[in-house]
């Protein structure tokens, strides 16, 4: 038997947990709790309650997790300094010229993480080509003392040029290592990158939210250890797992951990539905939960990552899977804004109260209040296997909400938030697709998470995508990608030299370099594969684009492909010098997914027997579709069988997740528990 096996990823609503154990998939939905550490625990013992096993032999247990950026979105991380050269106190406030809203004259800039008054300047200097002036070891150890009196819990050091010549920036974190018993972090050891406003600003991240993750791997290490847990492993925004260590040292690298594992889990589950007749270009994942949606892509069996990334307006410069998220999820509130416009979000019910329907002292209306209403949701529908629902809870919520906009009672309500919030999640759709040159029609889409799957056949009406997949435990994807992703580690160097000049030797030292210091840090260094990159750009352009390496370094190839993969991103070829920018290099060891079967092989081999040709309905329901109000057939997810057809419209309901099939879709059943959904006659 294959080692048993536990992902467990918290949301803003639920905690999800996918137990693999002895080939077959148990999940867990619990609610997350105040401190997530308490819903991770119950969720794993759940599970472990429901396979009939002892939490004792589990032999890996990952983890993914919201802690860094609820840390950074409530304004709630550590008490952080930053240490900076002299006349560069300002680089974090001021930031960039572009303005994100261009014609919004009352647009305001994020308040810095760390406040001015705790912004300090030491007296040296240095450039790209090496150290000018020294630091003074004794104005290092003063700062250290007045940092002491201002009971900072973090510093971060972010130097000018340290990203080259780190020398100076090294013997800062030495010292004030020495002197003061907080985490430090170092601009040249978490991102060695040129662009001082990003690096500093990574650098800030990772020490505002340092101290937060420190505490909370740590409480949960000690709480698995009581339940006989393994210690867990870390995903982190790369879309690879480490351990537990690695994360409490590199803070940073945990932001959007959870939407990457869900990317991850598409990518694992639903790799066919880019391989089948070249008939799609990608895949387009949606990741619908209880406080948000993310979106994301996957081209060529990759993942797409960006090295762009911002949390609350603050810019992060590590690598992490290219997520678009917007503040529309299952508990988001619907609301009247001045102008009397329906608006979804960003707030959200969250898991408790929750959204009204729960029953749980919640009364604003949500999206799954209107769910409910438009039956898509059934009342007898006990959400995770384990939360009933009032209905009459929803519709006093949703009448409300219609009397302040005028509407014509909650049923119209319903219809208004349930387009509102698909209207919403086709703009981030459109924003990683259309955005970007890509035809969202030549896309499947493979839609997971608690709620997703009951909105991705509309939102791929109103895009033009035929074909939907769901995967099997859609509902706890995220939880699952945990057990699918590879160990892998990230590292950067800038090196910039035009191509034509470059000294092939140069870069191969640099390569070199990285990939032995990221061959010592992953567990097994002889099953890593090792991949190589650069950031080019054309002379005088401000942003660069990413191209492969392959060994040993040869200019002339790497120009090639630059110009290709501009000509393919822009539309054009310039003739101009090609400059390399950053050496990147990414060492993988990969972990084989869990071999798991569906839900009708482990039942028909239990009973001796398979499944009927037509799958059998609990019961029907009036659903409303388009305006219209259709009786509706209701399956359980859990009763089909591979080959098993359903033609739209109809409901098929699951422990996680709700599948809502409008009338012009057919829904046919994969050999692995997968749902293929293609409109009606394609």
């Amino acid at each position: 038997m294959a080692p048993r096996r536990v992902g467990v990823d918290v949301g803003g609503t639920f905690t999800d947990v996918a137990l693999a154990v002895d080939g077959d998939l148990v999940t867990a939905k619990v609610p997350t709790t105040d401190d997530q550490s308490d819903g991770v625990i119950d969720g794993i013992r759940r599970a472990c309650e429901t396979a009939g096993i002892d939490p004792e032999t589990i032999a890996g247990f990952s983890h993914a997790m919201t802690v860094s950026v609820n840390a950074l979105l409530e304004d709630d991380g550590a008490t952080t300094a930053l240490v900076t050269t002299a006349g560069f106190r300002d680089v974090l406030e001021i930031g960039r010229q572009d303005r994100p809203s261009l014609y919004d004259l009352s647009a305001e800039k994020p308040t810095p993480l760390v406040p001015r008054r705790r912004r300090f300047e030491l007296s040296e200097r240095t450039t790209p080509d090496g150290v000018e002036q020294s630091v003074d070891e004794d104005e290092i150890r003063s700062l250290a003392a007045e940092l002491r009196d201002r009971e900072v819990e973090s510093v971060a050091v972010s130097l000018l040029h340290a990203y080259a010549q780190p020398a100076n920036e090294r013997r800062t974190a030495e010292l004030l290592r020495a002197e003061l018993d907080v985490p430090v972090s170092v601009s040249h050891e978490v991102l060695g990158e040129f662009r001082e406003y990003e690096r500093t600003s990574t650098t800030v991240v990772d020490a505002y939210v340092r101290p937060t993750i420190d505490r909370y791997v740590g409480r949960l290490t000690e709480r698995a250890r009581e339940l006989g847990v393994p210690q867990p492993r870390i995903m982190q925004a790369n879309g690879g797992i480490t351990d537990a260590d690695t994360v409490r040292e590199n803070a940073v690298t945990t932001v959007l951990s959870g939407p990457a594992a869900g990317v991850v889990g598409a990518r694992s589950t639903v790799a066919d539905a880019t391989s089948d007749g070249g008939e799609a270009d990608g895949l387009v994942t949606f990741d619908m939960g209880g406080t948000s949606s993310d979106v994301s892509l996957v081209r060529d069996g990759a993942v797409a990552r960006t090295t762009d990334g911002a949390i609350s307006g603050h810019p992060i410069g590590t690598p992490m899977v290219d997520v678009e998220t917007v503040g529309a999820g299952g508990g988001s509130v619907a609301w009247i804004d001045a102008g009397g416009a329906l608006r979804i979000g960003p707030e959200s019910a969250g898991a408790d109260p929750g959204p009204a329907c729960y029953g749980q002292g919640g009364t604003d209306p949500t999206v799954t209040d209107a769910s409910l209403v438009l039956g898509y949701i059934g009342s007898t529908t006990s959400l995770g296997g384990a939360l009933s629902l009032d209905e009459r809870a929803a519709r006093d919520a949703l009448a409300r909400l219609a009397d302040e906009a005028g509407m014509d009672g909650p049923l119209a309500a319903a219809r208004g938030v349930y387009r509102v919030a698909n209207a919403n999640m086709t703009r981030a759709i459109r924003s990683v697709t259309v955005e970007r040159g890509y035809d969202p029609r030549a896309f499947g889409l493979a839609a997971f998470g608690g709620a997703g799957p009951m909105h991705a056949l509309s939102i791929a009406d109103d895009l033009g995508i035929k074909r939907v997949t769901v995967p099997r435990a859609s509902g706890v994807l995220s939880a699952y990608g945990l057990l699918a992703a590879d160990e892998k580690r990230d590292a950067v160097r800038t090196h910039q030299r035009r191509l034509a000049d470059i000294d092939p030797q140069a870069v191969e030292t640099v390569y070199d370099t990285l990939s032995e210091e990221l061959l010592t840090e992953v567990s097994d260094p002889e099953a890593a594969t090792v991949e190589y990159a650069a950031d080019c750009r054309y002379a005088g352009q401000s942003f660069e684009q990413r191209v492969g390496v392959r060994r040993p370094f040869d200019a002339a190839s790497v120009t090639e492909q630059f110009a290709t993969a501009h000509e393919s991103a822009y539309g054009y070829r310039a003739d101009e010098p090609v400059e390399l920018v950053n050496c990147r290099v990414t060492a993988t060891v990969p972990r084989r997914p869990p071999s798991i079967g569906s839900d009708s092989e482990t039942r028909d081999e239990g009973s001796g027997h398979a499944g009927s040709d037509t799958p059998s309905r609990t019961e029907c329901r009036e659903v409303v579709f388009a305006d219209e109000r259709h009786e509706t057939p209701v399956y359980e997810r859990s009763t089909l069988c591979p080959s098993h057809e359903i033609t739209g419209p109809a409901i098929i309901e699951g422990d996680e997740s709700t599948v809502v099939v409008p009338p012009s879709w057919d829904v046919q059943v994969g050999c692995d528990g997968t749902l293929r959904a293609e409109v009606n006659g394609q």
